[in-house]
């Protein structure tokens, strides 16, 4: 659908199975509303922006000795299993996009000749972090975005606020029921802050219902 993007952020093999390094808390709960939102998506020529973690050892946010809040044990390595994403949540013919700066111009004209998804690469939590995100929204220039994924108080609050901080004409909508936090007292405050700051809180029913209208 014209004028709306689904953002799925970092639904990859390690936060979202129970087997993986650093999973998110009953990640695996949302996994059938994930795989809805992906179907609808592709079934409706709505194009997903993804992000994902691909880290390298010297990433500032890996450590052996992680203090869990601005560091992490070893997770979504580059060329592992883990960092792939699940595949309920598998894009169509993605457009990858790493964190190295590129041309501006360049990189809109690469979005604007590819129908597919398109996936970030990131580094750090922030997926503003890559440089490139910011002309790939002035492209798409988006009127609706869908955000889920995990983990709702890392990632998925930096992409919001990130978002919200950028001031675009978008509505943008959190599916509530398609992510889960690390630590589920500061989701109920963050969900709390994000409304009051005019971000829609919906379920993936109410989400695949948008996508039609």
């Amino acid at each position: 659908m014209p004028g709306m993007i689904f953002w799925d952020v970092d639904t990859q093999n390690e936060f979202m199975h129970e087997t993986g390094r650093l999973y998110v808390p009953d990640a695996e709960e949302v996994i059938p509303n994930l795989k809805a939102l992906t179907s609808c998506a592709h079934e409706r020529g709505i194009r997903i922006v993804a992000s994902a973690d691909d880290h390298t050892p010297g990433d500032s946010e890996i450590s052996n000795d992680p203090d869990f809040v601005a560091t992490y044990p070893p997770h979504c390595m580059h060329g592992t299993a883990g960092q792939q994403k699940i595949d309920e949540t598998e894009l169509e013919d993605p457009l990858i996009i790493g964190p190295d700066r590129g041309d501006s111009d360049s990189i809109k004209v690469r979005v604007r000749d590819h129908s597919g998804d398109i996936l970030f690469l990131k580094h750090e939590f922030d997926v503003f972090s890559n440089s490139n995100v910011e002309p790939v929204l002035e492209e798409l220039a988006p009127d609706v975005i869908v955000l889920y994924g995990v983990a709702l108080d890392v990632c998925n609050r930096y992409a919001i606020e990130g978002l919200l901080k950028r001031r675009l004409q978008s509505r943008l909508c959190a599916v509530t029921d398609a992510t889960k936090p690390i630590v589920a007292d500061k989701a109920r405050e963050l969900l709390r802050d994000w409304e009051e700051s005019g971000v829609e809180l919906i379920t993936t029913a109410e989400a695949l219902e948008l996508s039609t209208s």
